[in-house]
């Protein structure tokens, strides 16, 4: 009988949704409406976790390539592709956010500034690692290519990271804003309601980032034994025909 595991994916992917819904009430009822931007500027409390938990998933991406290339283990390629197909869609969706934000504080839908360009190269470089699964070449072929890839698409990663700090421009640098709060002061009143509420949502999204990671390595590695059994198969049929021949 096949073993059974317990199912932490859907634990987290739960907790995530639950922390997502409650953090609503953070963002709408908890947290000010700013006073330049108006209700738009809400936005931020999801656009912010995005683009985190985004750099995170590439930074496993990152880690388990590095773990292939050293002990060539199908596990590690299987995470850094859960983790790098989690990371684009965390990352379109952050794009798409700041875009939204962007056309209200800026006045315009796109601009090319530092951090929007690095973070749009980096997305285009991690679909071309996602692209890589389609290539005919053998599994540990393309297994291969997408650790370097991995690899090497993260030295864009600490770009996006810092370059609203490295570059003046229109994005505002995160961390200048938020770094003068102490963790004790989330639910204060002297200016950390605003931060207790993005903390919400950037716990609440790492449990669904977390969530949808179990899940997508659990279907990942059904799929390559699915694959496995098929090409046997396959190899046992072409046997006995050339036998029959």
């Amino acid at each position: 009988m096949p073993q059974k595991h317990f199912p932490w994916s859907l634990v987290f992917c739960t907790a995530g949704a639950i922390g997502l819904a409650a953090g609503q009430w953070f963002i709408f009822a908890y947290a000010p409406v700013e006073q330049t931007m108006g209700p738009i500027q809400k936005i931020f409390y999801i656009h912010l976790p995005l683009s985190w938990w985004a750099l995170v998933s590439f930074f496993v991406v990152f880690i388990c390539s590095a773990g292939y290339l050293a002990k060539r283990r199908e596990s590690f390629d299987l995470a850094a592709r859960a983790a790098a197909e989690i990371g684009v869609v965390f990352t379109s969706l952050c794009l798409i956010t700041g875009i939204i934000w962007g056309r209200r504080s800026w006045g315009v839908w796109w601009t090319w500034a530092p951090r929007l360009s690095t973070a749009l190269v980096m997305w285009f470089v991690y679909v071309a690692y996602l692209i890589m699964g389609s290539l005919a070449a053998s599994p540990q072929r393309k297994a291969l290519v997408r650790s370097v890839l991995g690899i090497v698409a993260f030295l864009d990663v600490p770009l996006v990271f810092l370059s609203a700090r490295m570059w003046r421009s229109v994005h505002p640098a995160v961390f200048a804003i938020f770094g003068g709060f102490a963790v004790l002061d989330l639910l204060g009143q002297n200016g950390g309601i605003k931060t207790g509420t993005v903390f919400v949502c950037v716990g609440a999204m790492g449990l669904l980032w977390l969530g949808l990671f179990l899940l997508r390595k659990t279907q990942l590695t059904q799929e390559s034994r699915i694959d496995r059994l098929l090409f046997r198969a396959g190899e046992q049929e072409n046997q006995d025909t050339f036998r029959k021949k």
